[in-house]
């Protein structure tokens, strides 16, 4: 059996729950989320607790048994906690500032990146070179921070750009110079 994929998942109070024909919705303080998932697993909820089946031992069923059950955790952690995501941004110039529901971004171009909200993702900025990604999706709020990351990806040789916090940038050695001859 798959350790992940066995292990229940317990709903907390405040938190709604419906499993009808495979579509997991899930309902909490945060917001809703609904996905649809595979309908050769079996998901129950019984007792406030969630538990994933898979019906053979099949490499297709094991794959998806822990998927399932990852997936489902975190549509339940992201509607009462919520998830996020903080960019650092390295370089002299370089920095963020929140206009409205955007924010722009000085990244060393000859223009001004701007980023917006959107109706799943707040974005903050609490310094100058710190841009916060918040939402309840999880697969949402990682594929928004690397689109900003994109923007400006972190240089090997100085570590200018934009990179995540507590992200080991590898650097690399300049130029040795001119040798003996």
């Amino acid at each position: 059996m798959s350790r992940i994929g066995r292990m229940p998942i317990t709903v907390p109070a405040g938190v709604d729950v419906k499993v009808a024909d495979n579509l997991v919705t899930v309902k909490g303080p945060k917001g809703e989320l609904s996905q649809q998932f595979s309908k050769e697993l079996d998901i129950k909820l019984e007792d406030g607790v969630l538990t994933v089946a898979r019906p053979s031992d099949d490499k297709k069923h094991r794959s998806l048994h822990g998927l399932t059950r990852s997936l489902i955790h975190n549509m339940v952690e992201g509607v009462v906690n919520g998830y996020s995501k903080t960019l650092e941004i390295d370089g002299v110039g370089y920095r963020a500032a929140k206009q409205g529901k955007n924010v722009v971004m000085n990244l060393g171009f000859s223009h001004q990146v701007i980023v917006s909200e959107t109706e799943d993702i707040q974005l903050e900025v609490p310094q100058p070179n710190l841009v916060v990604v918040k939402g309840i999706d999880k697969q949402k709020v990682g594929q928004f921070a690397a689109e900003i990351r994109e923007k400006r990806p972190p240089e090997p040789y100085k570590g200018k750009g934009i990179h995540y916090l507590g992200e080991h940038i590898i650097r690399k050695e300049g130029k040795a110079g001119k040798g003996k001859k």
